[in-house]
């Protein structure tokens, strides 16, 4: 094993240094060139005899690695993709080499108690005045939106499973692709999607789809979208969905990372009156993959789950003291990703985890102002969490050349391996606008790295200008 960590440690160096060289977070040349580069490196995959262990984990670990994007990196800001912490990593070997399976207590005695700590902590989080809140670790925000919206169906049918799934679901046009997803996986009618307004939802128009529906309703919200960062008016929703004795999921897989930080919490405020709550501890928490949080006010919500197979739970077994497991989760085979968030909360505690959580919202607020002092780019709107929306001024409204110059910047950025920017439509006084999007999710950025990649926005937008007039000229 010594020997093993040594070999990926150097590797991971070696990247490092040559991620330095590159210039960038990412590998130039684009799709073609890192597929020739990979398959030039492990061909053929499957030989008829091995080359053994060493050659081909040093091998794979340094092309894997050098045709990967860092996202670490300060120019590495398009998604919700946290560089994770050291400490995080080294805790998922664990998880990795123990390879406990949460399906079963005899595969996974001291992770599976762990876990019941962990969840029920961060239960109590999301829920701090609940009596029996609980939650199950998910893969991420599509599962958690997935079994809430299935334990809504359930609750729904009023515990019979012969009934009609009748529930509508409500969100939205903010909402995250896999909320709608969810009800066409679970065979319910299509999702009503609300039109939202400056990114979020407004309550006028949710009470005016709402009055139209007779069956029983999931109204989802949404804090922290994926596009602008926007975080929906939680409180009135809240009570609408009250008044109107609908059910009510929060999908704050981005913006409940905000429950850590002592300065910003109240943004989320109206989120313990959520039947449900989705979050993620691999975006505002900087865990490896996966590390997601389905969160109930009740832990009775959670009954629909329950499932007994003999091999795995049987009556006896449960009778004699042995935990159930099957039923904390919508899959089977489980790896423990609790032990790298256990060692994390550990490691910082609410308060280290907070800071970092300030500093990337921070983080924004000032980019935001850096654009907003250069006439050369535009700002869209003043951040709600960490992501920050611009492009350059020429870019004008209904100019479509101009505005399809925007999204040529971020290709000729990502091809060249300068830098990884993320890209959002939306609505715009004369049709749809590009925006160039960066989403903030290291706090030990500075200032000074943003301010040279806007300067790089700038220069390749004037490059391709200049292109783009030569071409004219020739033509």
């Amino acid at each position: 094993m010594a020997e093993v960590l040594r070999l990926v440690t150097a590797a991971l160096a070696e990247t490092a240094a040559g991620d330095r060289g590159r210039g960038g977070p990412a590998p130039a040349g684009g799709p073609d060139a890192v597929t020739a580069g990979t398959a030039a490196a492990v061909a053929p995959v499957l030989p008829d005899v091995g080359v053994g262990a060493e050659p081909a984990l040093r091998t794979l670990a340094r092309s894997v690695a050098a045709g990967s994007v860092n996202p670490a990196h300060p120019y590495c800001a398009a998604h919700l993709h946290a560089p994770p912490l050291a400490v995080a990593a080294a805790a998922d070997l664990v998880a990795s080499v123990l390879n406990a399976s949460l399906d079963s207590w005899d595969q996974a005695p001291s992770t599976s108690a762990l876990e019941a700590m962990v969840t029920g902590e961060l239960a109590r989080l999301a829920y701090p005045a609940a009596p029996a809140p609980d939650a199950l670790v998910t893969t991420g925000g599509t599962e958690s939106n997935l079994v809430a919206t299935l334990l809504a169906r359930e609750r729904a049918r009023g515990g019979r499973p012969d009934a009609p799934a009748t529930l509508r679901v409500v969100c939205g046009d903010n909402a995250h692709h896999s909320v709608p997803r969810a009800a066409w996986q679970l065979g319910l009618p299509p999702a009503v999607v609300v039109p939202s307004r400056d990114g979020v939802l407004h309550p006028s128009d949710v009470a005016a789809a709402l009055a139209g529906l007779d069956a029983p309703v999931l109204l989802v919200a949404t804090a922290g979208t994926t596009d602008r960062g926007a975080l929906d008016p939680l409180p009135a929703l809240a009570g609408l969905a009250r008044s109107r004795g609908a059910m009510f999921h929060v999908d704050a897989a981005y913006g409940g990372g905000l429950l850590l930080s002592r300065r910003r919490r109240a943004l989320l405020t109206g989120l313990d009156r959520a039947d449900t709550v989705g979050l993620d501890l691999h975006k505002l928490g900087w865990q490896p993959l996966a590390a997601g949080l389905l969160a109930v006010r009740d832990t009775g919500w959670l009954a629909p789950l329950d499932l007994t197979a003999d091999y795995l739970n049987a009556d006896d077994d449960v009778a004699a003291g042995l935990p159930s497991l099957l039923g904390r989760s919508i899959r089977t085979s489980r790896r423990a990703d609790v032990v790298k968030i256990a060692v994390t909360l550990r490691a910082l505690g609410r308060t280290g985890l907070g800071d970092m959580v300030d500093r990337c919202c921070d983080l924004a607020r000032a980019f935001a102002a850096e654009v907003r002092a250069r006439p050369t780019v535009q700002l869209r709107e003043s951040p709600a969490l960490s992501t920050v929306l611009f492009r350059p001024a020429s870019a004008g409204a209904g100019d479509r050349v101009a505005d399809d110059l925007v999204t040529e910047v971020r290709r000729r950025l990502l091809d060249r391996g300068a830098a990884v920017l993320g890209r959002a439509t939306l609505p715009g006084p004369h049709g749809d606008e590009s925006w160039l999007k960066v989403t903030l999710l290291n706090p030990y950025t500075t200032t000074g790295e943003l301010a040279a990649l806007l300067d790089l926005v700038e220069t390749t937008h004037a490059d391709l200008r200049d292109d783009r007039a030569d071409q004219e000229e020739t033509t």
